[in-house]
């Protein structure tokens, strides 16, 4: 037995030994002494937590000014939690370095680090209980944006913006990795968790339905970048192959099976999904027209049968118009 179990044992026994007494249920007093002390433990707990939080919060915002912030930050932590809180040597985290160093030096990796931090950054604020819903939807869609419009020089960082923010080293290093979520991606990249849970909602509403149907084409738009640059060791067509006049032939031919199952498989579906959403937030004249459309259209798609079905179902079920948010909503 080691010399810190045998040291355990003891203070475990004589601890014991302090508390044994005859049984007893506890007094009025003792209970107020117990929660009172509790709440003193529960109160300096919090001030700890929240110390680490803010230590990590201004970390974070500090490094997103630049590409090589971000990566000056994301080697410090990476020392800390790989090196020297595994009481690891010096040499071996220069060594480390020494060894990443082709990908460190790549500026998509730095970009997608500064991505990855932006992120984090929004989750932490997400996690407070006085979270500003609609202004973090903003932020959110902004940050999906920005991503999105880089996607093709970060072809190559898909590993980085795909992992769950509270799992990196960033949110390691200053210990805030359990933060209590709802409805919050922990990836920038998950776009269906992102835009169900975050951007979409506050768009329900006859008010916002032509705000509603843009951001689902966004949304669409983006699933198809993923696709294009995501998926498969072609996933991107040659830029080359899109000049003017190429036969569509050509083009297919250009496009990856992945591309191709979006095009005749997925965009379809997201495609419906859309007008689907639109008809129950409050469009419902003219969303019909373009589901029947659709449903025509793709008539030899596998899900027409049930989107017909669907959509009978909600024509006979008379869903309700969802009312027109009030003035502070």
């Amino acid at each position: 037995m080691s010399l810190v179990m045998r040291l355990f044992l003891v203070s475990l026994a004589t601890a014991v030994g302090i508390i044994h007494a005859p049984a007893a249920p506890l007094s009025d007093a003792d209970r107020e002494a117990l929660i009172e002390r509790l709440d003193a433990l529960k109160q300096a707990a919090t001030e700890r937590l929240d110390a680490r939080f803010r230590a990590g919060f201004q970390a974070y915002g500090a490094a997103l000014g630049s590409d090589d912030d971000a990566l000056a930050l994301y080697l410090k932590c990476v020392e800390k939690v790989d090196f020297i809180d595994q009481k690891k040597k010096e040499s071996e985290f220069r060594e480390w370095k020494r060894k990443e160093d082709e990908k460190l030096s790549k500026p998509a990796f730095k970009t997608a680090l500064r991505h990855q931090l932006n992120w984090l950054s929004l989750t932490c604020q997400a996690a407070s209980e006085n979270a500003d819903r609609e202004r973090l939807a903003a932020l959110a869609q902004s940050s999906m944006d920005a991503i999105f419009r880089d996607i093709e020089n970060l072809k190559d960082q898909q590993t980085v913006l795909k992992q769950s923010v509270t799992g990196t080293v960033f949110a390691k290093a200053y210990e805030i990795g359990n933060l209590k979520l709802e409805k919050w991606s922990t990836s920038p990249v998950d776009i269906q968790s992102v835009y169900e849970n975050i951007v979409m909602p506050p768009m329900r509403n006859p008010s916002n339905i032509d705000k509603l149907r843009e951001t689902w084409l966004r949304r669409i738009q983006q699933e198809g970048a993923v696709a294009e640059y995501w998926t498969g060791k072609e996933g991107r067509r040659d830029n080359n192959n899109r000049e003017e006049g190429r036969s569509n032939i050509a083009d297919a031919n250009a496009r990856s099976p992945e591309m191709d199952r979006f095009l005749t498989e997925t965009l379809p579906g997201l495609g419906w999904q859309m007008e689907m959403d639109l008809f129950k937030s409050g469009d419902q004249a003219a969303a019909a027209v373009r589901m029947i459309g659709h449903i025509e259209k793709h008539i030899g798609h596998s899900s027409a049968k049930g989107w017909s079905e669907q959509f009978r179902a909600m024509l006979t079920s008379n869903i309700p118009i969802p009312p027109k948010p009030t003035a502070g909503q």
